[in-house]
């Protein structure tokens, strides 16, 4: 199986320091959308991992989230592409969570849910904590520089096996040819 993980703010969607928090505040980075159709035609099985704290910090609840994503999945749809699934951490950044990313639980989930291995398998994010996830993992950790990724790769200290790209779209043309 060809698995890819995305995180989803300053991935797949614009990022906010306020939160995405409603699913009329969630709008796509141009080319995402495409970019998770050209994935999903060429066979990849497409999974979002997500810390979504908003929960806890209790400016939204289950129900929101719920719509946000049904809104993503939608939009995706729209596009002819397809997620196979969303795993995401509800919890504070204080909680001393096993899920929140940085920490691998939210990647050991979905490598037991998918029954998969995840050495190799590619993690798309912003962050720095997204690709500390990965390393955790053997995952493959690609910087996109849309969202936070231009301050993540400015800062430095990014995993060694690190790859950067411009946005989504340029991974999928890397990995979808």
């Amino acid at each position: 199986m060809k698995l890819i993980v995305l995180d989803r703010d300053g991935t797949i969607n614009q990022d906010s320091d306020q939160y995405i928090k409603s699913p009329l505040e969630w709008k796509p980075i141009p080319g995402s959308l495409e970019a998770i159709a050209r994935l999903t035609h060429a066979g990849w099985r497409v999974v979002v991992a997500t810390n979504q704290s908003g929960i806890a910090r209790g400016l939204f609840d289950m129900s929101t989230l719920n719509a946000i994503h049904a809104e993503m999945h939608r939009a995706v749809a729209l596009a002819g592409g397809r997620i196979d699934a969303v795993f995401f951490c509800p919890h504070a950044a204080d909680s001393n969570c096993e899920c929140r990313k940085p920490r691998p639980g939210l990647l050991l989930e979905i490598a037991e849910r998918l029954n998969v291995d995840m050495a190799g398998v590619p993690l798309a994010g912003d962050s720095l904590r997204d690709l500390e996830a990965a390393a955790a993992v053997g995952a493959r950790p690609l910087l996109v520089l849309t969202g936070k990724g231009r301050k993540t790769r400015a800062a430095g200290g990014l995993p060694a096996s690190t790859e950067v790209f411009d946005d989504l779209a340029a991974i999928a043309a890397k990995l979808a040819p």
